[in-house]
């Protein structure tokens, strides 16, 4: 097996069908993404070449920040339903490129927030070859998903019965309205909202530029909608959904406090998911998760930053999934600085 650099989309996109485990962050777009954002990216894919054959894909972006310089693999690899091959001998393969472009790139280490179900045997795959659980993540590593083939009606009896009560008092509240927008100039509307989120919880937020940059990568092909949530005319609740091979992914959410016993993000989310069932969506992630919390009932006791957003997520119903932790590969000791920076910021976000 040898590795090379895949340049084609419908290649790559086709080959993502056939994985059962994927998210946004693998596809074709979010790479186009990155390089509007100005970062370096390898398309990598493994595979028998001569006879044409891939057995797993990976994205790679080289990441440039003040706590230094390395190669990042979001939510990756990908191998294929069919691969003859197990994912040690994958894995192997591909750190012996990346090993190469991280020299070149003059990278401290590498980092991999991996795709695969957090068992023993595939946490263990990591450490046979050097890997140690990073300090921080980067992307979630404990996500709730929902099955959206049943009707609705069934979706909605699946669901807890106060997140169904709030869903139908809101469409009776003629004051409420959802509106489903692919307009780019929307985005300012909802950038509004999400900064009052971000300041109300404490959190970074994305500039705008990265906003449009994102989400013009997948409006292109049809994968992004903005859903704003009115109460008497005043956008208090917003949303931006991707949508791509089948699956919804509620990826960035925000919303106004003054109104908060309004159940119009419920309503929205509602909307967002009803959305995902006329796309043909198997599937609908709600993205991450508090990772202590296992049911509703461990919500009041948790001290995570993510409690009620947990509890609000979960109300829909679904399950949950957990992937292995992220992991990293130190190829310098100017890796240890940054774990450390990493390791007190994790301590100052309660994460």
């Amino acid at each position: 097996m040898k590795v090379k650099e895949i340049n084609n989309k419908e290649i790559w996109e086709n080959f993502l069908l056939g994985c059962t485990e994927k998210t946004f962050l693998d596809s074709w777009n979010w790479g186009e993404f990155q390089k509007k954002e100005g970062e370096k990216i390898w398309r990598l894919g493994v595979g028998v070449y001569g006879s044409e054959k891939l057995f797993a894909l990976v994205l790679v972006v080289k990441i440039k920040a003040k706590r230094g310089t390395f190669l990042f693999i979001p939510h990756g690899p990908n191998i294929n339903n069919q691969s003859p091959r197990n994912n040690n001998q994958i894995l192997e393969i591909l750190l012996n490129k990346l090993k190469v472009i991280a020299k070149e790139e003059k990278a401290s280490f590498i980092r991999i927030a991996p795709i695969w179900e957090r068992e023993e045997k595939n946490t263990n795959i990591f450490k046979k070859l050097g890997f140690k659980e990073a300090p921080i993540h980067m992307h979630p590593e404990v996500t709730w998903e929902m099955d959206t083939t049943p009707t609705e009606e069934g979706l909605l009896m699946g669901m807890r019965k106060t997140t169904r009560y709030l869903i139908r008092q809101a469409q009776k509240n003629s004051d409420i309205e959802i509106i489903q927008s692919q307009n780019i100039e929307d985005l300012k509307k909802f950038n509004e909202i999400y900064y009052a989120t971000a300041k109300r919880h404490g959190f970074v937020p994305f500039s705008l530029n990265y906003l449009q940059n994102q989400f013009s990568s997948f409006l292109a092909d049809n994968q992004i909608s903005i859903f704003l949530g009115k109460y008497k005319n005043e956008i208090v609740s917003s949303a931006i959904v991707v949508y791509w091979q089948n699956i919804g992914f509620y990826h960035h959410g925000a919303s106004l406090s003054k109104y908060n016993k309004v159940p119009v993000s419920y309503l929205l989310q509602w909307e967002a998911i009803k959305e995902a069932k006329k796309r043909g969506c198997k599937k609908y992630n709600f993205w991450g998760i508090a990772p202590e919390i296992k049911d509703k009932s461990q919500v009041s006791q948790s001290k995570h930053p993510w409690a009620g957003l947990t509890l609000f997520k979960m109300g829909f119903g679904g399950y949950r999934k957990e992937y292995v932790k992220t992991q990293d590969l130190p190829l310098s000791v100017t890796y240890y600085p940054t774990y450390a920076l990493e390791k007190l910021r994790k301590l100052k976000r309660r994460l």
